[in-house]
């Protein structure tokens, strides 16, 4: 009996490497669709002439670069007619003006030509209160140390608004965004909550005015994915801009054109 079992523990590797199965996984694919980061900021006590837009191509999921989408006819035309021309740099999907006009409530429309399909996206530009100041609490949580910002303004009063903020440090940031429901015409804070953060550190800080549609959108990406966006990030569901292919609806661009003055503020961390 005992000889028996000695057999047995000498083949039981055997069987084991016997059972295994190398399996293929084939993951549904499809054709590339048309990424766009549209981001039009107005920097207050700027002329907002300098903007840039990207273009890119969704990438299989194995695939960790990005491809840019070149070649395309980019520009943007106000509700008086204006038109700004993006111009490629370098077949690299940047495009690029230096010329754009950027006013207040002004409506623009995006056009871009690529692929002989035409994309379109509608938006105003939505104005933004000032940043006013910048509070810090340092604190512990299980024996971890961490430091958190509030940055206050005053929401104008007797109107709806919606605020896209981000904080930049070298190491750390976040992203989020906020609605005046039930605080309309109050003091109103975006708020950072980091261990990154370091003594004499600086922390960039922007509040962009946008408007409700983008409120949404933004919301909806957040809450799926956290801060880790980007065109490229997995969503568990496909969330769409407001770009439509006017040839072939059913051929959808990703991404979102989005106007806004933004306000800025530095804050050095004590």
């Amino acid at each position: 009996m005992r000889d028996l079992c000695y057999i047995f523990a000498l083949l039981l590797p055997l069987m084991l490497i016997s059972c295994e199965e190398v399996v293929d996984v084939e993951l549904k694919t499809e054709d590339p669709r048309l990424v766009v980061e549209a981001s039009i900021n107005w920097s207050k006590e700027t002329d907002g002439r300098l903007q840039r837009i990207i273009l890119s191509q969704t990438t299989p999921y194995f695939e960790s670069e990005v491809s840019p989408a070149t070649g395309a006819i980019v520009y943007i035309e106000n509700d008086q007619g204006q038109r700004y021309d993006f111009i490629e740099e370098a077949n690299s999907g940047i495009y690029i003006t230096d010329h754009f006009n950027a006013q207040e409530n002004m409506s623009y429309t995006l056009i871009i030509q690529y692929q002989e399909q035409l994309f379109q996206g509608k938006e105003n530009m939505v104005t933004v209160t000032d940043l006013a100041y910048i509070t810090q609490n340092d604190g512990t949580v299980f024996s971890n140390d961490y430091i958190e910002l509030k940055a206050y303004f005053e929401d104008p009063a007797d109107e709806e608004n919606y605020y896209f903020y981000k904080f930049e440090a070298e190491n750390d940031h976040t992203i989020n965004v906020i609605e005046d429901r039930l605080l309309n015409g109050n003091e109103m804070f975006a708020i950072f909550v980091s261990e990154e953060l370091k003594q004499s550190e600086q922390v960039q800080v922007s509040l962009y005015g946008i408007s409700k549609q983008y409120y949404n959108y933004m919301f909806t990406l957040i809450s799926q994915s956290g801060e880790s966006l980007g065109p490229f990030v997995t969503q568990p569901a496909t969330v769409k801009g407001n770009i439509i292919n006017m040839s072939n609806p059913e051929n959808y661009a990703l991404g979102y054109f989005r106007v806004s003055q933004e306000d800025t503020y530095t804050y050095v961390v004590d």
